[in-house]
């Protein structure tokens, strides 16, 4: 019983100290998780390109089990990533690493088997749907993704699917949960998947590949470097260029306990993978891990055989496939099949017993309660050779013993051990463990009594942790957990906690309730409909104009039970949103720190919206990128809403501009940061905020990380909002029965409004999108369609200056005979078209989108629609002004900002908003030519330093 003062790369190989700060040993490389996803394991031996050769051990720190292979084809080292020239490598037969002779005595990066034991703070991941990933490389077996694989939507994570429950539980840590406490933010390193021309931030070198695994990323800043090389860069991470848009993950409380990491990434249940893995964090459910990795002719001279982990693995029917000779011994049977489990333990603990035909093939309901017998000794007596001597599974089982060094790890992280190891004995409890723990790192003054053993299972998908009962036998405990899985004793670990926890607190943001009630009446409301208890509930923030609450829950149990009955239940016939939202600590920000909130409408722009999604989340602090079809705008100004200082980015076409901007009208009076200057990533068909705001006419793959950089480099500049009340009167709804009549509304516009023809081809397009959605992907097919419907009516005529009156500050105005109105706020409609032309007027002050006015032009039709757009006219100017009072005599399309309706007979009265909104534009990249008048408006003028209106 001693304290284990080494690092942890000593875990459970190697006699000789790592070099400190090296991948394996120093916890300021691994963040906080450890620097690198293991690698994984071959299917046995033998197997592969590689003919097996002379063992030759690996390095003590890094846990490999290396032995001399002869090459059959060309071979990258998985270190240098450079050929290995000649016929002769080097291959660990647990995670398939290959190196050069001369590489080996530099490989730090840990072994599968020992990566679990290296994770600093353990964090689950979060897999996203299946996907085909080019050139990408699985972090735990090491091999190329050419099947459908699994991604982590939070780090750089790639597995295939039935490598994710080997896979270490070391994704980036992104908001503090009370379990640990903080010194410095360090580098949080991932191995491989890197550009391959990435250069070594020490040497210079190319350190990517698109061969194999190599080279280590800070997911953080994104510094690159050669696994070696990265040992000599200072442990502390900076965040890189995007410095102060990130969101510092010491600045965030969320006390998640059990609640996935989905629910608290807000990640919708549609990006969930299809079927449920194995366990908490298992394997594909569709075909048992391992099956079907090699397929060997009926004369083969090697057999391949099922090897279950324990009871668990055979009530699922979850086993993995390894290869063997068929006259191999038991215990290269035993060896192969702990390879096969990343087990790095001493194989003369363990045994192989053969499960009976009866068991294995017997329904699963009743295959866990029966007990396999026979050893791989007594099977192997059968005789080699023949078929029936070795059956087709197998159970791996851990010979019990009377005692065992169990380690336990401190809570705490500033502490000058890694760990300490305690000899356990039948009568050993929990309690007991605890008061040597204590002594043993020096906190045994306190009084045990402040103090409690945790059980901690390191899962992929969920990290779950269970406070152990003062009488609880270890040494009992230890063996029902490998009974049940020898993979989940490698992913348990043991804490001394201080037991005195944070009080339990949780934030569930609930949405789709009526509008207008007060806080008591959504607390009876919900009491209603979910059962809610008082002395744990509370509404602590009400936003009666969006039916939205946010409940304050001071138990970890009721708030997991009514986050899970809220989002099954209907208020109202309204289906209810919940979410889990974190806290931003505020006072903890860094002075000169600016974070971006991030809106993303993974509708827009087909497939592009949900890259953009996973992007930013992985560049960035995920809990600061919101899924707008996930809850809409309002969380995400909530979460910032203590923000001294933040800015936001929306990605999505004008109508999701528009959007966030109204949600940012009404909270504008609650944000600490009252007004946030606003960039756009345009995913829409016509973007025209976008192409005045130089963003550009529709996003078409540039990199995330250039798009986050242009964000931080884009000048503020003013744009006004116009708001619009629309009221419909009943006594024209008998003319026309298509309107139906509704009290009157507010909405708030942008970009334009638009009255007649272009409102009629903007809601045949809407509606043939509602038909098929399914079609609407590409922005070419969008533009198609709008193309079709506008042929449809090149021959319509209404007469709408017939059918509606307008008065400009008051004062009648006659139209001309056009087919359409427009208000126009920006100098681009319809995909980038100037309406309104650049002809100088004396009749007229020069546009600007600040100026506080509002251009008003009309149309004669389709045809003329068409001439505009293409440059050859511009519209008919019939006025501008900042009031206008339209009176609509019959129901009439109207659009505002491509968001289209049927309005009833009634009157439209347009006015400015109030404040102006802060937008950002883009920087230009290269000298402004001698302006055009067209340059000139679209620029607008710049935001003084200090203006705020």
């Amino acid at each position: 019983m001693a304290a284990a003062a080494e690092p942890r790369a000593r875990a459970w190989l190697g006699s000789s100290s790592p070099r400190p700060g090296s991948p394996a040993s120093s916890p300021e490389l691994g963040g906080r998780g450890r620097a690198r996803p293991g690698p994984g394991p071959g299917p046995g031996s033998g197997s592969g390109p590689e003919r097996a050769g002379a063992r030759t051990p690996g390095p003590a720190a890094s846990g490999h089990s290396f032995r001399k292979v002869t090459l059959t084809k060309p071979t990258f080292c998985h270190l240098c990533s450079d050929f290995i020239w000649g016929l002769a490598g080097f291959l660990c037969d647990v995670c398939n690493f290959m190196s050069h002779e001369k590489c080996l005595k530099h490989v730090k990066t840990p072994c599968t088997g020992v990566a679990p034991s290296l994770v600093r703070v353990p964090v689950a991941h979060c897999f996203g749907p299946r996907g085909f990933y080019k050139r990408k490389f699985c972090a735990v077996c090491r091999k190329a993704l050419e099947a459908p694989a699994l991604r982590c939507e939070v780090c750089e994570l790639h597995v295939h699917p039935d490598c994710v429950p080997f896979a270490c539980s070391d994704c980036r840590q992104c908001h503090w949960d009370g379990h640990q406490d903080h010194d410095a933010h360090h580098h949080h390193w991932r191995e491989g998947n890197l550009p391959s021309g990435a250069r070594c931030e020490v040497c210079r070198k190319t350190c990517g590949s698109s061969d194999v695994l190599a080279g280590v990323r800070c997911e953080w800043c994104g510094v690159q470097a050669h696994s070696v090389c990265s040992a000599a860069l200072a442990p502390e991470c900076t965040f890189g260029r995007l410095r102060t848009m990130v969101l510092p993950p010491v600045c965030v409380r969320l006390l998640s306990r059990n609640f996935s990491k989905m629910h608290c990434f807000r990640i919708s249940e549609s990006a969930a993978p299809e079927q449920a893995g194995e366990g908490d964090d298992g394997a594909d459910g569709s075909a048992p891990a391992g099956l079907g990795r090699e397929v060997l002719a009926p004369d083969s001279s090697k057999q391949t055989l099922k090897i279950f982990d324990g009871n668990d693995a055979l009530q699922r029917n979850h086993f993995r496939v390894i290869t063997v000779p068929r006259h191999a011994r038991s215990q290269e049977m035993l060896e192969a099949a702990l390879r096969a489990y990343y087990v790095m333990e001493d194989p003369c603990d363990f045994e192989l017993q053969a499960l009976p035909p009866s068991v294995h093939t017997m329904d699963m309901g009743t295959r866990g309660r029966t007990r396999a017998g026979g050893s791989a000794e007594e099977e192997g007596s059968r005789g080699p050779g023949s078929r029936e001597a070795a059956p087709e599974a197998w159970i791996l089982r851990a010979l019990p013993h009377t005692q065992e060094d169990l380690k336990i790890y401190p809570a705490w992280l500033k502490v000058g051990v890694a760990y300490v190891s305690i000899r356990v004995t039948p009568r050993s409890t929990a309690w007991t463990v605890l008061l040597e723990a204590l002594l043993l790192l020096g906190r045994q003054a306190e009084g045990p009594e402040s103090f409690q053993l945790e059980e901690v299972l390191m899962g992929s998908r969920q990290v779950q942790r269970t406070v152990l009962e003062d009488e609880e036998p270890l040494l009992t405990r230890l063996r029902d957990i490998r009974q049940t899985s020898l993979r989940q004793m490698t992913q348990t670990r043991f804490y001394v906690a201080e037991s005195r926890a944070v009080a339990p607190r949780v934030s569930l943001y609930v949405a789709g309730l009526p509008f207008g009630l007060s806080a008591q009446e959504y607390g009876s409301l919900l009491d209603e409909a979910v059962a809610t208890k008082a002395g744990l509930v509370s509404v602590s923030h009400v936003y009666s104009s969006q039916g939205a609450v946010v409940l304050d829950v001071a138990c970890f149990a009721e708030a997991e039970r009514l986050y899970m009955l809220i989002k099954d239940t209907a208020v109202h016939g309204r289906p209810l949103t919940a979410l889990v939202l974190p806290d931003v600590l505020h006072t903890k920000l860094p002075p000169d720190s600016c974070p971006l909130l991030v809106f993303v409408n993974p509708k827009s722009g087909g497939l592009k919206g949900r890259d953009l999604l996973c992007s930013f989340r992985k560049l960035l602090n995920p809990h600061q990128v919101f899924e707008l079809t996930n809850g809409g705008p309002l969380p995400g100004f909530h979460v910032f809403s203590q923000v001294p200082c933040f800015r936001v980015l929306v990605c999505g076409g004008d109508g999701t501009v528009g959007w966030v901007l109204a949600a940012l009208e009404e909270m504008r009076h609650r944000l600490a940061c009252p007004e946030p200057s606003v960039a756009i990533l345009p995913l829409g068909t016509g973007n025209d905020l976008g192409r005045v705001l130089r963003w550009g006419a529709g996003y078409s793959g540039e990199d995330p990380f250039s798009v986050l950089v242009s964000v931080d480099e884009a000048d503020a500049v003013l744009m006004d909002r116009w708001t619009i009340l629309l009221d419909a009167h009943e006594a024209g709804a008998a003319e026309d029965s298509v309107a139906d009549v509704e009290p009157p509304k507010i909405v708030q516009m942008s970009n334009y409004c638009g009255i007649g023809i272009d409102a009629e081809l903007s809601l045949d397009f809407h509606q043939a999108r509602e038909e098929e959605p399914g079609k609407f992907t590409s922005r070419f097919h969008n533009k198609g369609v709008y193309v079709r419907v506008g042929l449809q009516k090149i021959s319509h005529s209404r007469g709408l200056h017939k059918e509606i009156r307008l008065q400009v500050e008051q004062q009648e105005v006659e139209l001309p005979s056009i087919e359409g109105l427009i208000f126009i706020n920006i100098p681009s409609w319809g995909s980038g078209a100037d309406l309104w032309g650049s002809d100088s007027d004396s009749r007229f002050e020069k546009p600007r989108m600040d100026d506080g006015l509002l251009e008003v032009v009309g149309v004669t039709g389709v045809m003329h629609m068409g001439q505009v757009q293409g440059g050859l006219r511009s519209g008919i100017r019939i006025a501008q002004g900042s009031y206008f009072r339209v009176t609509l005599l019959k129901a009439t399309p109207v659009q505002v900002d491509g968001e289209p309706w049927v309005q009833a007979p009634g009157h439209m009265i347009i006015s400015a908003a109030g404040p102006k909104v802060h937008m950002l534009r883009k920087t230009k990249q290269k000298p402004r030519k001698a302006g055009t008048p067209k340059d000139a408006r679209a620029d607008g003028v710049p935001i003084p330093e200090g203006d705020s209106k």
